[in-house]
């Protein structure tokens, strides 16, 4: 099963919202058409990073990787309704080591 990362910077929480949204929203986006592996957050640089990994089922290499940015796009979508955002990165491990899908 190919695996991708969807990276999105957190630049800040929308009223009547909590932290802890912002990471259940992201899952559910990128859970309701994939495997969700795992999901993280980090603080880079001084900005909140957070991660959903996932799998999408086995195809053409092209197909996986519009399938794995529409997760993106989707993940994105949903969480700007809680929170601010920017940079949006998605990555795809081959051969061992993460590449970021252009």
């Amino acid at each position: 099963m190919p695996s991708f990362r969807a990276q999105l910077n957190i630049t800040g929480l929308r009223p009547g919202h909590v932290p802890e949204q912002v990471m259940e929203v992201a899952v559910a986006a990128v859970g309701s058409a994939h495997v969700v592996e795992a999901n993280q957050l980090d603080v880079v640089a001084g900005v909140p990073r957070i991660t959903v990994r996932f799998t999408v089922d086995p195809n053409a290499y092209d197909a996986e990787n519009r399938q794995a940015l529409q997760a993106a796009v989707d993940m994105r979508h949903a969480v700007e309704q809680v929170a601010t955002t920017e940079r949006l990165a998605v990555l795809r491990r081959s051969r061992g080591k993460w590449q970021t899908l252009r």
